[in-house]
């Protein structure tokens, strides 16, 4: 029977932040089976760990209750998470990174402690990579709301990725962020005129304690709304990144899962050279919530 943890990531209580499962040792299981114990667990993804094969520390296949996809941040720092509370990283009395292996490619993933327990960071696998832009009489109706609450004075809604691709959309405030809401048909349709991007980041700029604050609906990958996503928030600091006048290093403070009582707290930052984003980073911290068996 493979062993599982849980952990809530990208917060320091228990219950706020996103759920993920980590199955550390995945040997012997099929993908059917990946697939259908993530959709028994029915968080936004389940890992699975398996022995490295392209000299990392581990391979890690990520699964959303729909399909596999080929990176994820909070996947990715929940799991180097659990490995270090399995002890398997050794003593982490400093920084300490491991490299996981996932179809995107190489992440290598700082942890650290600090006072609230385990911090860690992710360096995105690809370079930041930006896509077509949309017509908000397609994109509005697709997350509720009107044309009038987006925001395209700095940039249309777009496809952005640094491993993962999202739908990436500015909305004018916080009232317009807080009434937006999923339409899988309109989605489904918008889809269609976008290589097949069905996950939508919405963002707002906010004057409180965080810069940012970030909703995600991924309802055709059968997860209606994520309260914090890493590849979604990393590709969004790479986005903002290339739009800055200079280059430099740039940080961010998001917080996300707010509408959804799971509130969660991302760190991401870009550094960009010559007029290029070349490095893409975002992290937290997490909790340990259960441990068990699970019979397959």
């Amino acid at each position: 029977m493979p062993h599982f943890l849980t952990c809530d990531v990208f917060t320091d209580v228990r219950f706020g932040g996103n759920p993920l499962a980590v199955l550390p040792d995945a040997r012997g299981l099929s993908v059917q089976q990946m697939q259908q114990v993530a959709r028994e667990f029915n968080y936004s993804e389940t890992t699975f760990v398996l022995p490295a094969e392209r000299g990392g520390d581990r391979r890690v296949r990520i699964f959303t209750p729909a399909r596999e996809v080929p990176f994820a941040g909070h996947p990715t720092i929940g799991t180097a998470f659990a490995l270090a509370m399995l002890g398997e990283l050794g003593i982490v009395a400093g920084p300490r990174t491991v490299t996981l292996e996932e179809a995107a490619g190489m992440v290598p993933v700082e942890v650290r402690p600090r006072p609230e327990g385990l911090w860690c960071e992710l360096r995105a696998p690809e370079p930041l990579a930006l896509g077509a832009t949309y017509p908000l009489d397609a994109v509005a109706p697709a997350v509720g709301l009107a044309a009038g609450d987006l925001r395209t004075d700095r940039h249309l809604p777009c496809i952005a990725s640094v491993g993962l691709p999202f739908l990436v959309v500015e909305v004018a405030d916080l009232g317009a962020l807080a009434r937006s809401r999923p339409d899988p048909g309109a989605l489904q349709r918008l889809a269609g005129s976008s290589g097949g991007v069905v996950d939508v980041h919405l963002y707002v700029r906010t004057d409180g304690p965080v810069d940012l604050r970030a909703r995600m609906f991924a309802p055709l990958d059968g997860v209606s709304e994520d309260p914090a996503t890493g590849s979604a928030n990393a590709a969004l600091a790479g986005l903002l990144g290339s739009l800055e006048p200079a280059d430099g290093r740039y940080t961010w403070r998001i917080a996300q899962g707010v509408e959804m009582g799971r509130p969660s707290l991302l760190e991401a930052r870009v550094e960009r050279r010559d007029g290029i984003v070349v490095g893409v980073w975002v992290g937290g911290s997490a909790v340990l919530v259960s441990r068990g068996t699970i019979e397959v």
